[in-house]
């Protein structure tokens, strides 16, 4: 499969004065809302839940469908020596409790959706694998399998343990234990039971696809099923229409969210492979669009980049996941739904965010970083954003978390120390950027993006427009950052104004003596040259995160001054000179 994401005759293009408007009327849960999904959720210990998880269940499955994306071999490893490790995380497996509630959300979300059995099956030895997956299944049958809980039995978690299951089958019913087999195969068949209960009620996005696509799977694995499988095709058609964007990306705006979400769709199409049955096309034109958007927000090292809470996930890993959905593409440049704009030329890769943030129903823990972007020279971030807000766990404690989310954690303007967009105490978002507007223009000379937002409009009657230009050769990137009047009936008022530049972890900068430019020398790569106008500049500590949600001590660059009620302009300008 291919897709021409970057032919520059694909219409993609950017008409002037493009507005993104965020959704309206569309805030986070109400508490009405909250406490009618709390009480469903308790509905599922009642004994009417527990009759309708009773039935027949398969005494084999139809098939074993391949897992398209390859495990971590080295975590695998880590399993078969005794230790769960999972991003900076790890527990000894002797000591696996998977309702132990200790633990953080990720490391919880990893055990109970047996994504480890990916890892463990990349070893490549299932005389030694079986026996550890084994225990660790008997383990959370013994914990979850009768007991129906929110830990356990959440519609995401059991569509994918559906699916992973069934990927990993040899590994988990490989046993001559029947008691045993018919247990996994029993909680197989009660929790697709369950599903069918709460697909519809899973929080929108990418959880809701997971739901549905767990659906879709049991009813193509159990025989009989052909009725789930129609019932599950359905739902999944409105589950997709939610969660992603028309170019491809999730109207949560996460690059993590946009690979988990590839990757189970990757998953669910395997499983029609595996049965020889044509996978429906709503599902191969979901892929193909999703994958060109993902590639869009890649930088020179082949990672992600640090929008909405995603951590850098490295090259790696995003590559694993591309290859298992089978997509080949370009990358998509002008993302006009997804919201990311992306300039490339020579070595220089460059990501802007160029639209308001999530609605606080798609995005809870989304990011104030609209206008911020990341820049990198080949395999080195040169400009970066903090990043991990949505990686909390043992080395990120939930405050730190939060402060993660705020506009000056990303590499763009604030006023007076705020954010574009509010950030709540509940982790949603609240008011502030509600309209971008956009113009992208191309040229021999350079590719340039001109962008602007009304973040500051209601509390300072200023818009701030950034306009950001790379050169054709992409040694050099020219930007204004300019705070405008806004022209309402609120009176702009004067507020100081930092825009900042987060440093990667191997850039190193030197201030000039004018206090206008830095040197920002890359450990193992070229030197580039910062100046300014319009601003002073200083040189302040910063943190990156990287994908393993591991902080790293970090450089960034501040330039600060003092915008009256007329507005005020900063020209800024990197080159490469080496």
């Amino acid at each position: 499969m291919s897709s021409n994401a970057d032919d520059p005759d694909n219409v993609d293009s950017i008409e002037s004065g493009k507005r993104l408007v965020r959704a309206r009327g569309l805030s986070g849960l109400s508490l009405g809302e909250r406490l009618t999904n709390q009480f469903y959720k308790l509905t599922w210990r009642t004994p009417l839940h527990a009759l309708r998880l009773r039935g027949r269940y398969p005494l084999k499955l139809l098939t074993v469908p391949d897992d398209p994306i390859a495990g971590d071999v080295e975590r695998g490893l880590a399993l078969l020596e005794g230790d769960i490790v999972w991003r900076m995380e790890s527990i000894a497996v002797k000591d696996c409790q998977f309702s132990n509630n200790t633990q953080q959300t990720s490391f919880t979300e990893h055990m109970q959706s047996f994504a480890w059995l990916r890892d463990l099956a990349a070893v490549d030895d299932r005389a030694r694998c079986a026996p550890v997956a084994e225990a660790l299944t008997r383990q959370w049958l013994a914990q979850h399998a009768d007991t129906v809980s929110d830990t356990g039995w959440r519609g995401d978690i059991w569509g994918k343990r559906i699916l992973f299951w069934a990927s990993h089958a040899p590994l988990i019913l490989s046993s001559t234990d029947l008691v045993y087999r018919s247990a996994v195969l029993n909680a197989l068949a009660r929790g697709a039971r369950h599903l069918d209960r709460v697909a519809d009620r899973t929080p929108v996005g990418v959880a809701r696809v997971t739901a549905w696509c767990g659906i879709v799977a049991s009813g193509l694995l159990m025989p009989g099923g052909e009725p789930r499988r129609s019932f599950g095709e359905a739902g999944l058609e409105r589950a997709i229409a939610t969660c992603f964007s028309s170019d491809g990306g999730t109207t949560c705006r996460s690059p993590q969210n946009l690979m988990d979400a590839i990757s189970i769709l990757s998953q669910l199409r395997s499983v029609y492979h595996a049965r020889r049955i044509n996978v429906p096309l709503l599902i191969e034109q979901t892929l193909a669009r999703a994958v060109p958007a993902l590639l869009g927000v890649l930088m020179g090292d082949g990672g992600v980049a640090n929008w909405q809470g995603s951590g850098a996930v490295p090259a790696d890993v995003v590559k694993n996941i591309i290859t298992g959905s089978g997509v080949r593409a370009r990358p998509l440049r002008q993302a006009r739904d997804w919201g990311y704009q992306r300039l490339a030329a020579g070595q220089s890769a460059l990501s802007l965010d160029a639209a308001p943030p999530p609605i606080s129903r798609m995005g809870h823990g989304g990011c104030a970083s609209t206008l911020a972007f990341e820049l990198s020279d080949g395999p080195h971030r040169l400009i970066v954003n903090c990043g991990g807000a949505r990686m909390g766990g043992s080395t990120i404690p939930a405050s730190l978390a939060n402060g993660l989310r705020t506009t000056a954690a990303h590499s763009t303007l604030t006023l007076s120390d705020s954010n574009s967009t509010a950030i709540h105490n509940d982790g949603t978002l609240g008011k502030g950027v509600s309209e971008v507007e956009l113009d992208r223009q191309e040229s021999d000379a350079g590719s340039r993006i001109e962008a602007s937002h009304d973040g500051y409009v209601r509390r300072f009657g200023l818009i701030h427009r950034r306009t950001i230009a790379m050169a054709a050769d992409g040694r050099e990137i020219r930007c204004d950052d300019v705070l405008l009047p806004a022209g309402t009936r609120r009176k702009p008022q004067s507020a100081p104004f930092a825009i900042r530049y987060h440093l990667g972890p191997s850039v190193e900068a030197s201030p000039t003596a004018d206090s206008m430019g830095a040197l920002l020398r890359i450990s193992g790569g070229p030197l580039w040259q910062f100046r300014c106008t319009g601003g002073t500049l200083t040189i302040d500590e910063s943190m990156w995160v990287d994908g393993n949600g591991r902080p790293h001590q970090t450089q960034q660059l501040v330039v600060g001054g003092e915008a009256p009620a007329g507005g005020a302009s900063v020209s800024w300008v990197l080159k490469r000179a080496g």
